[in-house]
């Protein structure tokens, strides 16, 4: 017993020893690795600051090195594991790192411009894939002709935006009335800048595009045409009772047409006036004689003053005291430029009266169907033929009811005075012209805009100085030939109107068109002259009875007879289709003789844009 209990005690305090030794190691293992990992995520965190990715959380177990966080791209990702490699071996990294989610790539703004000019069309622009440029193209080409096309369109494979298919037809069509121009075309907004020949097609342009603009579509137009050649220049100024009025008035400037209209406001002229800008002005001082003598009429009172080219003929009204008159007539001598002239007339006094009492006078009525009426005193048969034959170039000889007396006492220079009044009449729609030994009158409606401007230069060119003219003429929106076009609708209804009063008819199984119905074929063809830029289709149908394939063969060959029965009356048709529809749309029961009637029609139908372009990608399909 006792030598054993010497072993254990002896063996106790060695065993002891070799368990503290144990636990000193595996503390300094711990405290080791410890900082291993501290070590590691301050190097790692440091670099990654530098760099720029605060974004990235470091964590180390071990000699493992983990990288957690979300990327905001891909790249940022992989930059932050190499700037981690930089100071630990890339072996020892762990990527628990997330990339954020990319967001939807946004479609590109579309939009295409196109310019117009003599060396050809350019066509510029992103379009949606589906718009096809090859299809945007060939509907230019159609427009060009033989003209140049230069392709510069690039496509995007997204959804076309809302509306971009109704503004992109538009403005391709618009491209048939343009002249010159530029047309930029976007989802929202068709923008079109040109150059007119003139102001009168400047107006005509402006209006098919305003009423053919699709709903929804913005349209900016900004159409300008040269200032036309004004001869002779002219401008005259009234005060009379109803207060002060321009006749005509000419300027050579925007500053020169201000100033004039400055002092006629301040002679007592009021509301919306113009003065129409234009060229063949005789000095460029021709708004410091206007503006002088428009002060001299308004110190006199009342009275005229014309002015043709470098004449001035200064007027006064009867009452006018002969003092203030002529104190005026030589102040305003004074003041005109050097390369003017003046003549002044004062108060008249009565005009000459014949025997019986009654006035010399020549009177001209337009109806407003068009016949004119001519009554009064001529010189002799040879001024009668001479002024009749006049009246039938200008009114048409049909439409001449002369009534005229021969008088050899009328004043000198009677038939110019008449065929001066039956030229400015024939700017009136309706209206008459009377003619006196010193006053020509002109009243009457028409459809120029510029009627006025218009009689007042025939006139005061024309006629002997002095002359009194009385000019009471206006203009009417519902006379204008270009305001009085139809909407597409009204199209569309008058041309179904005209086949429905008398149907377009053909014999049985035919594809003439009986005699019968040619008036009607001729009064559609004189509507679609006012309706060239309505894209309309021609719609045959047929009743159910034969075959469906014959019945839609049929239809169609009815409707392109109709196509070639208004082209041969010389009407502009490339805004027609014509279409078969067959049997299948009847508007009334095949099973009964009048319904079987009712569904053998042509019918007109106006095609909207969206219509048009699926049509016109339809054929490209077939014709591939």
């Amino acid at each position: 017993m006792t030598g054993s209990t010497r072993s254990i005690r002896a063996f106790v305090p060695h065993a002891l020893a070799l368990v503290v030794a144990a636990a000193g190691s595996t503390g300094a293992a711990i405290w080791a690795k410890d900082q291993v990992e501290a070590r590691a995520v301050t190097d790692v965190g440091l670099v990654l600051s530098q760099t720029g990715q605060d974004w990235a959380e470091v964590r180390a177990d071990g000699l493992q090195v983990m990288l957690a966080g979300v990327a905001p791209d891909e790249a940022t990702r992989f930059a932050a594991l190499s700037s981690a490699g930089s100071v630990v071996d890339a072996s020892r990294i762990i990527d628990d790192m997330t990339v954020e989610a990319a967001a939807a790539i946004q479609a590109p703004e579309f939009s295409i411009e196109i310019l117009k000019n003599d060396d050809g069309i350019s066509v510029i622009g992103l379009v949606p894939a589906e718009s096809d440029p090859s299809t945007i193209l060939e509907r230019v080409r159609r427009v060009s002709g033989s003209a140049r096309i230069t392709d510069l369109i690039e496509s995007a494979d997204f959804a076309p935006p809302a509306g971009w298919e109704r503004a992109l037809a538009f403005g391709l069509d618009a491209l048939d009335v343009l002249p010159r121009s530029k047309t930029s075309i976007s989802a929202s907004r068709v923008a079109i800048t040109a150059v007119a020949p003139d102001p009168e097609e400047k107006r005509r342009i402006e209006r098919e595009l305003n009423r053919d603009a699709p709903q929804g579509v913005a349209l900016s137009l900004d159409i300008t045409a040269p200032r036309p050649v004004i001869a002779p220049f002219t401008l005259r100024f009234v005060i009379d009772e109803d207060g002060a009025r321009f006749d005509a008035c000419s300027a050579d400037t925007e500053a020169a047409r201000d100033q004039i209209l400055a002092y006629a406001i301040a002679a007592g002229l009021t509301g919306d006036v113009g003065c129409k800008l234009g060229l063949g002005t005789p000095t460029t001082q021709w708004a410091e004689a206007a503006t002088a003598s428009i002060a001299t009429l308004a110190e006199i009172g009342q009275g005229s003053v014309t002015m043709s080219n470098a004449e001035i003929s200064l007027v006064a009204a009867e009452g006018t005291p002969p003092g203030v008159f002529d104190e005026a007539v030589g102040a305003l001598e004074g003041q005109l430029p050097e390369v003017f002239a003046l003549t002044s007339y004062a108060p008249k006094p009565p005009e000459t009266e014949l025997e019986d009492g009654t006035l010399i006078e020549f009177t001209a009525t337009r109806s407003p169907e068009g016949q004119l009426q001519l009554r009064g005193r001529l010189g002799d048969e040879r001024e009668r033929g001479a002024i009749e034959a006049f009246a039938a170039a200008h009114f048409g000889a049909d439409n001449i009811v002369p009534a005229t007396l021969l008088d050899p006492d009328v004043p000198p220079g009677w038939a110019m005075r008449v065929l001066t009044a039956l030229e400015a009449l024939a700017l009136l729609n309706n209206g008459a012209a009377n003619v006196t030994e010193d006053t020509v009158a002109l009243n009457g409606v028409s459809g120029r805009v510029d009627v006025s401007d218009e009689v007042a230069r025939i006139l005061s060119s024309k006629l002997p100085g002095g002359t009194s003219l009385d000019i009471d003429v206006s203009y009417s929106e519902a006379l204008d030939p270009l305001a009085a076009l139809p909407t597409p609708e009204e199209c569309v209804q008058s041309i179904n109107a005209a086949g429905n009063k008398r149907k377009i008819t053909f014999a049985p199984s035919s594809t003439e068109i009986e005699a019968d119905a040619m008036a009607t074929v001729d009064l559609i063809a004189e509507l679609l002259r006012d309706c060239q830029t309505v894209k309309i289709e021609i719609g045959g149908h047929t009743d159910s009875q034969g075959r469906e394939s014959m019945n839609q063969q049929l239809s169609q060959a009815r409707a392109d007879a109709v196509l070639n029965a208004i082209m041969a009356r010389r009407v502009f048709t490339s805004n027609l289709t014509a279409k078969g529809y067959g049997e299948a749309e009847p508007i009334a029961d095949n099973g009964t003789e009048e319904g079987r009637e009712a569904n053998r029609r042509i019918e007109f139908r106006l095609v909207l844009p969206d219509e048009e372009e699926e049509t016109e990608i339809a054929e490209e399909e077939v014709s591939e």
